[in-house]
């Protein structure tokens, strides 16, 4: 079997197990359902996923940025290489003036390890961490956010065709517990290798981590959800490096997996 020939069967596969996912779930909430209202201040806390290609959160803001005209935006990202979210001290995190802001955050986004669905232990040791970070980011007046990270692809030793539609399963029963959105980047993954199997969204020396089209994705699909906002026809491209008709598919395609999964 070729290249090609396993990506487009991959890519098959992962529309079959997102597809059972989407008939088991109703719609999710958006940003209006849980009290977010075009958040100025937000923290991303979280791992390798979100600093990789220059930051999520910078994409995400420059998004922002031109699609909103925001101007006064203050992101900050907190990341621990290979880190799972009980690692991060965040009663430290939500202190005022303890990493630079005197004033409360709007959103705090909260990504898991990527094998946060691959056991029954790690879990509930996601969902416990969620759990326990959610009564501090709501003490300290924040909207909890969670990120649902994206699958392996094929060629990691721990590729599981269903490993989309479980991660999906797990961050929208957690979402769901503690009232948080969530930001379906998996499902946006899966969505866009169906279109386009040949599409690099992992970096190829170890099909986990994403690559820039792969960040660029997560960070439109962050922005539709935070902002309920369409972010197709953006002209950011991270300074030209990004070409024209990639940039717009990986629009379109947040823009349709955000709108799918709340139902609109």
């Amino acid at each position: 079997m070729t290249i090609a020939t396993r990506s487009l069967v991959g890519a098959m596969v992962l529309l079959a197990s997102t597809s059972a996912f989407a008939q088991d779930v109703g719609p999710q909430p958006g940003a209006g359902d849980v009290g977010l209202d075009a958040p100025r201040q937000v923290l991303f806390v979280g791992n390798s996923y979100f600093y990789y290609n220059d930051s999520l959160h910078n994409h995400t803001s420059r998004m922002v940025g031109e699609g909103e005209g925001i101007d006064d935006l203050a992101y900050r990202s907190i990341t621990i290489s290979g880190g799972s979210l009980d690692m991060h001290p965040f009663e430290h995190y939500l202190t005022p003036d303890a990493i630079g802001y005197d004033t409360p955050f709007d959103a705090v986004i909260l990504q898991g390890h990527s094998a946060a669905a691959n056991s029954e232990s790690r879990t509930a040791r996601f969902r416990d961490a969620v759990v326990a970070a959610d009564a501090l980011i709501d003490e300290s007046g924040a909207q909890t956010v969670l990120y649902m990270s994206h699958a392996y692809a094929e060629g990691h030793n721990s590729y599981d065709p269903e490993m989309t539609a479980n991660l999906a399963r797990v961050y929208t029963e957690v979402g769901a517990e503690v009232g948080a959105l969530v930001i379906p980047v998996g499902l946006a993954f899966a969505g866009a290798y169906e279109e386009r199997p040949d599409l690099e969204l992992h970096m190829e020396f170890d099909h986990s981590h994403p690559s820039l089209a792969g960040s660029y994705l997560a960070a439109a699909t962050t922005y539709a959800t935070l902002y309920d906002a369409s972010p197709v026809g953006l002209e950011y491209d991270y300074f030209g490096r990004l070409d024209a008709e990639t940039a717009a598919f990986l629009q379109q395609i947040a823009a349709d997996t955000v709108a799918e999964f709340q139902g609109k």
